[in-house]
């Protein structure tokens, strides 16, 4: 069985097509670009409205960059890594895997945060950093 060893040519699940291999990179290179432009932006003009909101006791500020950095992380790995053209096994074990990693540190981060936060705050141990 041969393999079609051609890239497909198209981002957003197909709503923007390119030509050629080398403008969409250069495409998914300015949607990159302007993910990072709105993220440091916002880190530059921090809007009072999404530092004094939260939403699961984490500022509004703080959920719109993790949800850009994964935007940009999928996209780096989806078009300038070629994970797309890989096969749904392997576009699997390596999703999986790093979901599975990544809630794993989240949760270890979590755990610890919340010893070392709740000995600091009982005084067992001060402030003194």
């Amino acid at each position: 069985m041969m393999e079609n060893n051609t890239h497909k040519l198209e981002i957003f699940r197909g709503y923007l097509k390119f030509k050629s291999n080398q403008t969409k990179i250069w495409g998914v290179l300015i949607f990159l670009s302007i993910v990072t432009v709105i993220e440091v932006a916002l880190g530059i003009i921090k809007p009072e409205i999404l530092i004094e909101n939260s939403f699961l006791r984490m500022k509004l500020i703080n959920w719109i960059f993790i949800i850009l950095t994964i935007v940009k992380a999928y996209y780096i790995m989806w078009d300038f890594m070629h994970l797309r053209d890989e096969l749904r096994g392997l576009q699997a074990s390596i999703v999986i895997t790093l979901m599975f990693l990544i809630g794993y540190l989240a949760f270890i981060l979590l755990v610890e945060g919340n010893y070392i936060f709740d000995v600091m705050y009982e005084g067992f141990v001060s402030w003194n950093f």
